[in-house]
C-alpha cells in the first residue's frame, strides 16, 4: 500500500493525521520536525509527503525545497493555521503538489491526498498496480483489495464477495483461490441462480442413481469436485431456505450426504461466495440464515463499481482493446481524445463488463485504428453520461436544447469545463494565468483541472 510521511511539530495532529490515513489503509509513519523529516527521507522512500508549514527549526517550504533539489519525485502536500496568498503561491512555484489550510473537512484533505498518489505513475506505487491475477485496475480501491487477497488468501477463511453486476466479483475469486496453498487444486464455480431450484441441491451435493426420476447414474456434486480446493457460489443469495440449511452443515461439519444416499461424504472446501445483495438486508427481512450469512462471510470484500474507480478506464480500455483487436484481427489501436472523454464521463451501470462490450462493439464496428464516439454504444436509457452532455466544439450547451435533457448539475459543469479549457487556451496553458483570468484561487483551479482531466 502507498507509504505516507507526516511532518508536523505539533503532537497532536501528527497522532490524527497518523490514525486518518491508518483507517484509510495507508502506511503511515511520522516526524516531528524539518530536519527529523530529512534523515528520514534520506533513508526511506514514500509515495507522499505531508508537511506543515510553519515549524520552529526547519519550516514546510525549506523542507519541500531540499526534496525538490534532490531530484526527489515524492509529491508534497503543505498545510497550516496560518494561510497567506505569499505562502500558497511560493508553494506551487517550489512544486507543492497542494496546500490547504487548518481547520480543514477530512473529506477535503483526503480528496488531496488520494488526488496525489493517483499522480504518481502506477509502477512508483506499486508493481501490481496495472494488473493482479487478470484483475485489471490500478486506483487506490484496487490496491486495497489486492492486498486483503494478498493477506487472506494463504488462509483458509470463507470470503464474502459484494458489488454490483458486471464488477469483476469471479475474478477477485480466482485470485484468492491462485494464491492460495490450495492453487494446485480445483476451483469450481456455480452460479446459484442459474440453476433451477428442483436441480440445486443435486448440483451442490451431487445425487445416487435412482434418487429421482431421470436420475441413471451417480453424479458428483460441485463439493466433491473441489475438495481440497476451492467453490464459488455466486449469487449466494438466490438460495432457499432449505438449501441454506443445508449449506450450513457442510461449512459446520465438513460433511453432507448425497441427495438419495446414505452415505456421509467429508470434504475440505473453502466457500467463496458473492452476491450483488445487501446479504445483512436479506437477513434482517428474514430471507437469510444469519448463522449462514456469518460463516460466509469471515472476510467480505467489496468490489467497488466502475464509476467509483474511474481512474481505471484508461487502463482496461487499452486492455480490452488489445484482446478484441487481436481476436477480430484488427488494428485498432485506441480511442479518439473525445470518445474517451466520453467513457470518462460516463457512469457505466454494468460496470466492467459493460465497458467491454462498449469496447468490443467499438473494435468490431471501426473501420480506422481508432475508435471514434459514434462507435460506441452507451445505455443511454440508464443512469449514466449522455453523449450530448460534452460539446465537441467546446461550447456550452445551448439552454433551449439541452438542459431539461442532462439536467441542471450537468449543464452547469459543462460550462464550468468549457470555461476553464478557454481560460487555459487563451493562456497558452498557464494555470496560474488562467487562474487569474477567471478570478479564481491557483488551488481552486488546479482542483477544477483535475476534477475535469483537463492536465
Amino acid at each position: 500500500m502507498p507509504s505516507i510521511l507526516v511532518v508536523d511539530d505539533e503532537l497532536s495532529m501528527r497522532e490524527f493525521l497518523k490514525i486518518l490515513l491508518d483507517k484509510e489503509g495507508f502506511t503511515t509513519e511520522t516526524a516531528a520536525s524539518g530536519t527529523e523529516a530529512l534523515k528520514t527521507i534520506a533513508t526511506d522512500n514514500y509515495d507522499l509527503i505531508i508537511s506543515d508549514i510553519r515549524m520552529p527549526d526547519l519550516d514546510g517550504l525549506t523542507l519541500l525545497e531540499h526534496i525538490k533539489n534532490n531530484d526527489i519525485n515524492t509529491p508534497v502536500v503543505l498545510i497550516t493555521a496560518y494561510a497567506s496568498p505569499e505562502d500558497a503561491v511560493l508553494a506551487m512555484k517550489n512544486g507543492a503538489y497542494d496546500y490547504i489550510t487548518k481547520p480543514f473537512k477530512v473529506e477535503d484533505f483526503l480528496k488531496i491526498v488520494t488526488s496525489a498518489l493517483g499522480s504518481i505513475s502506477e509502477t512508483s506505487i506499486d508493481d501490481k498496480a496495472s494488473s493482479f491475477e487478470g484483475i485489471i485496475g490500478g486506483s487506490r480501491e484496487m490496491l486495497k483489495i489486492y492486498d486483503l487477497i494478498a493477506r487472506i488468501a494463504p488462509t483458509h477463511a470463507n470470503v464474502l464477495i459484494h458489488g454490483e453486476s458486471g464488477t469483476g466479483k469471479e475474478l477477485v475469486a480466482k485470485a484468492i483461490h491462485n494464491r492460495s496453498k490450495a492453487a494446485h487444486n480445483a476451483f469450481v464455480p456455480i452460479t446459484c441462480s442459474a440453476i433451477p431450484e428442483s436441480l440445486i441441491e443435486s448440483e451442490l451435493f451431487g445425487h445416487a442413481k435412482g434418487a429421482f426420476t431421470g436420475a441413471i447414474a451417480p453424479k458428483t456434486g460441485l463439493f466433491e469436485l473441489a475438495d481440497n480446493g476451492s467453490a464459488f457460489l455466486d449469487e449466494i443469495g438466490e438460495l432457499t431456505p432449505l438449501i441454506q440449511t443445508k449449506l450450513l452443515r457442510v461449512l459446520q461439519e465438513r460433511e453432507f450426504k448425497r441427495v438419495g444416499g446414505s452415505e456421509t461424504i467429508k470434504v475440505n472446501v473453502r466457500i467463496i461466495s458473492a452476491t450483488n445483495k445487501n446479504l445483512e438486508e436479506e437477513v434482517m427481512a428474514g430471507r437469510f440464515r444469519e448463522d449462514l450469512f456469518y460463516r460466509l462471510a469471515v472476510v467480505p470484500i467489496r468490489v467497488p463499481p466502475l464509476r467509483e474507480r474511474r481512474s481505471d478506464v484508461p487502463l482496461l480500455v487499452d486492455y480490452f482493446l488489445k484482446k478484441y483487436s487481436a481476436l477480430f484481427d484488427k488494428e485498432v489501436h485506441e480511442l479518439s481524445a473525445y470518445a474517451m472523454e466520453v467513457l470518462m464521463n460516463y457512469d457505466f451501470p454494468g460496470n466492467v463488463r459493460e465497458l467491454e462490450n462498449i469496447i468490443e462493439r467499438g473494435v468490431a464496428l471501426e473501420s480506422s485504428n481508432i475508435i471514434l464516439p459514434e462507435s460506441l454504444t452507451l445505455s443511454m436509457h440508464r443512469k449514466g453520461e449522455n453523449l450530448k452532455t460534452i460539446d465537441r466544439d467546446n461550447q456550452a450547451p445551448s439552454f433551449s436544447d439541452e438542459i431539461f435533457d442532462v439536467g441542471l448539475e450537468q449543464y452547469v459543469a459543462d460550462i464550468e469545463k468549457n470555461a476553464l479549457k478557454q481560460a487555459l487556451k487563451e493562456t497558452n496553458n498557464s494555470k496560474m494565468k488562467a487562474a487569474d483570468l477567471l478570478k479564481m484561487s491557483f488551488r481552486s483551479f488546479r482542483y477544477k483541472v483535475k476534477k475535469y482531466n483537463l492536465d
